[in-house]
């Protein structure tokens, strides 16, 4: 399959073979059934729902997903219920050998993987190698499983001791979007594995073809067979994996609204779930920021992966007079050219979204100070892309503020104090993150003290722990205990056993003896 590109960030795609498995069953411009935005059909052989698979960076199309009904996801479950058999039982040295050599072929794959990734997602190319790279830290804190989770025995009472073990949960799954198709699986399945899970990849149908390449690079890597899967599909394939009695817990990341239901649905189904959703982070700017690094962080977090993730900058919130700040983001928001330096949106009807944001706040009354509407590349007419945008002057309680747009779009607040600023982050429905510019450490002390987020940053826009460091937010940006990478991660995909034992008959005797 051939990938035609244009230029992104300085760098010219020039035919890049991306080496991803095609899985077209009809030719994608036959397709004609309206889905989520995109098109499908039923394919006449099998009878199995199509999804074609279009390219954000020119609208070309790369490729088709059949999706996974009921019946396909029972087998991939008996599948992986036979593969857990032995995979159990493997020892944790064991099982993250594989695990070292799939890092060692992701990075030598590196510049092919990026290149799949910017065809079906949009990022620049430097944005699609750095989330490979990011999701490589979680593969790393899964090899070093062995030494992490060693296990220690304690001497509880004379004569009896007490351990701990942690033990896989069996077929597990997880469930994820489109905006990081290779980091956020490598969120879930790196740790679920090494702890002895077998497990069952449901990506996005908008980008479902890096995934592939990821689990061909795990078997090359010495997986065995049906440890790892990965199926396709749309609404219905989740319902079908969350209904599924043999799939044990599931992960999910993707909107707060989808969130809410997949939680919902598998904690009805009796499944451990964990589901991070949306975000509206907010970035507080008080008069003493730096100017420069301010300027360049905010305009670098609102327009990294053109906004669509949930780390990005949503609501910029200036304390007292803070003009030289804003002056300097628009002139940085104003070099954030989309289509040059910039990726595209996912499809045309999230760049129809998008817009309409845009236009409902300028009929409320904001001013639009950088206007991204209307972007055409050349070259790539059939592309979706929004530029730049910042809205300024709209109402706390106008939906701009409030709710999340997920493109590359900043809304702008002016408040007179820290507390009203901090006060309107809390009021917020979401937790994920929250962010303050200062040079004053008290500030900062006081603002991280104060906010109700999961994730706080100074000074740096994009607060994402890393490894070992787990990630996850607070209220309706998470569902569920715990957070989805690092200790909690390990948690989440185990259960634990703990064991007490007494081996010496003359020692001393009490209630617990």
């Amino acid at each position: 399959m051939e990938v035609h590109r244009g230029r992104t960030t300085g760098l010219t795609f020039d035919s890049v073979a991306v080496g991803l498995r095609p899985l077209t069953v009809k030719e994608p411009a036959e397709f004609t059934a309206p889905h989520e935005g995109r098109n499908q059909d039923v394919d006449p052989a099998t009878g199995a729902r199509v999804i074609p698979v279009i390219s954000p960076v020119d609208g070309s199309p790369l490729s088709a997903i059949t999706v996974a009904d009921a019946d396909s996801i029972d087998q991939a479950v008996k599948q992986a219920a036979t593969a857990f058999e032995s995979w159990g039982e493997t020892p944790a040295k064991e099982r993250v050998q594989p695990l070292y050599r799939f890092k060692q072929l992701m990075e030598d794959n590196i510049a092919e993987l990026a290149a799949g990734v910017t065809a079906e997602n949009g990022k620049t190319p430097d944005e699609s190698e750095a989330g490979i790279r990011k999701g490589l830290e979680v593969v790393e804190n899964a090899c070093a499983l062995p030494f992490i989770e060693k296990g220690g025995l304690q001497e509880v009472s004379p004569g009896v001791d007490c351990h701990i073990r942690r033990l896989p949960l069996g077929v597990v799954a997880g469930i994820t979007p489109f905006n990081f198709p290779a980091m956020v699986p490598m969120w879930m399945f790196p740790l679920a594995i090494a702890t002895g899970n077998t497990f069952i990849l449901k990506p996005s149908e908008q980008t479902p073809l890096t995934p592939l390449r990821m689990r061909d690079l795990l078997a090359e890597a010495g997986l065995p067979d049906d440890v790892f899967q990965v199926v396709q599909g749309d609404r219905s394939t989740v319902e079908a994996m969350l209904d599924h009695s043999g799939i044990a817990a599931a992960a999910f990341v993707g909107s707060t609204a989808v969130g809410k239901q997949v939680y919902s649905r598998g904690i009805g189904a009796g499944k451990r779930m964990l589901a991070l959703g949306g975000a509206k982070n907010h970035l507080v700017v008080v008069p003493d920021a730096d100017v420069e690094l301010t300027a360049r962080n905010v305009t670098s977090s609102v327009t990294g992966c053109a906004g669509q993730r949930c780390m990005a900058a949503s609501v910029l919130v200036t304390v007292g007079d803070c003009s030289d700040v804003m002056d300097a983001i628009e002139t940085e928001m104003r070099q954030v050219v989309a289509g040059r330096n910039m990726g595209a949106i996912i499809s045309q009807s999230a760049k129809e979204r998008i817009e309409g944001y845009i236009d409902r706040a300028e009929s409320a009354g904001a001013r639009i100070t950088v206007d991204g509407r209307g972007v055409s590349v050349a070259d790539r007419e059939g592309g979706f892309y929004v530029g730049s945008t910042i809205i300024d002057g709209v109402a706390v309680g106008h939906e701009c503020a409030g709710e999340e747009i997920f493109g590359p779009v900043l809304t702008v607040l002016h408040v007179d104090t820290l507390e009203e600023a901090i006060a309107i982050e809390n009021t917020n429905r979401y937790g994920n993150a929250a962010v303050i510019y200062t040079t004053n450490g008290a500030t900062a002390r006081h603002f991280e003290q104060q906010a109700s987020a999961g994730m706080i940053g100074i000074n740096i826009g994009v607060p994402v722990p890393r490894e070992p460091y787990s990630f996850g937010g607070w209220n309706d940006s998470r569902f569920g205990a715990g957070d989805i990478t690092g200790e909690d991660g390990i948690a989440f995909w185990t259960k634990t056993r703990k064991v007490t034992q007494k081996w010496t008959p003359g020692a001393a005797r009490n209630w617990m003896s």
